[in-house]
């Protein structure tokens, strides 16, 4: 039999036992859930970078198109004078019956936007609207969705830079949901077969727009907000500057 002494020591043990093997069970639960904690980011960073090398592949092989189809309508987003200068050039080629600029800085009025695209003055009074509410690519498709809507266009060009493309055929896809949009995209300079790789200002402009179509991509969980009633659609083409 255990003596008084052997009973004592052993129940003054067990407590200590108890607590360790407590400890070594958070110990392993913690161990396990940071492993899982990296697993899954490595799953993030695994899936977050293949979809920017999908991405920026899919980007650099977009091209203009040669002989566009005629549409109703033609869409150009601002941001630089190759845009503009596309789309003026569909325009007057017939490509489309009505030209909307959207998104135009307040402060630049029509003559200088005819000036500056080389436009014919007497087309650019006829034939284009400025949007200059939008301030963003959910702006322009608000903006360009009410334009569409007013004229009951069913066929649309939409011009902007090939690395802008995808983001904004989304945004515009959510709103424009009677007309069809062909896409017009504008190539600055060939970055296809890997080309994007070796050009520093090229990679860093596809890095930003990937993270900002992520995040319109994202942002279709939210419904989307209509622009505030009271905002001008467009310029009407025969106003004065």
């Amino acid at each position: 039999m255990m003596d008084a002494r052997d009973s004592t020591g052993t129940a003054g043990q067990l407590p200590l036992v108890i607590t360790r093997s407590r400890e070594r069970t958070k110990s392993s639960r913690l161990v396990g859930a940071l492993r899982i904690s990296a697993l899954f980011l490595l799953v993030l960073a695994t899936l977050f970078a293949g979809g920017f090398g999908w991405f920026a592949n899919t980007v650099s092989h977009l091209t203009t198109p040669a002989n566009p189809a005629k549409a109703d309508a033609i869409i150009v987003l601002t941001g630089g004078h190759s845009r503009l200068d596309a789309a003026m050039g569909l325009l007057a080629s017939g490509k489309g019956e009505r030209l909307l600029i959207s998104g135009v800085h307040p402060s630049a009025s029509r003559r200088q936007l005819q000036v500056a695209t080389r436009g014919d003055k007497r087309l650019f009074s006829c034939c284009v609207d400025i949007d200059r509410a939008a301030l963003d690519t959910i702006g322009n498709a608000e903006e360009s969705a009410k334009w569409v809507e007013d004229h009951a266009y069913g066929t649309v060009i939409l011009v902007t830079n090939n690395y802008h493309m995808p983001r904004s055929l989304l945004e515009m896809g959510r709103l424009l949901h009677k007309a069809k949009l062909e896409p017009y995209p504008v190539v600055n300079s060939n970055l296809g077969n890997g080309g994007w790789l070796t050009k520093p200002r090229a990679l860093r402009v596809l890095f930003t727009e990937y993270n900002k179509y992520l995040l319109a991509l994202a942002r279709g969980i939210v419904p989307v907000k209509p622009t505030p009633t009271g905002i001008a659609l467009a310029e009407i083409s025969t106003a004065e500057d």
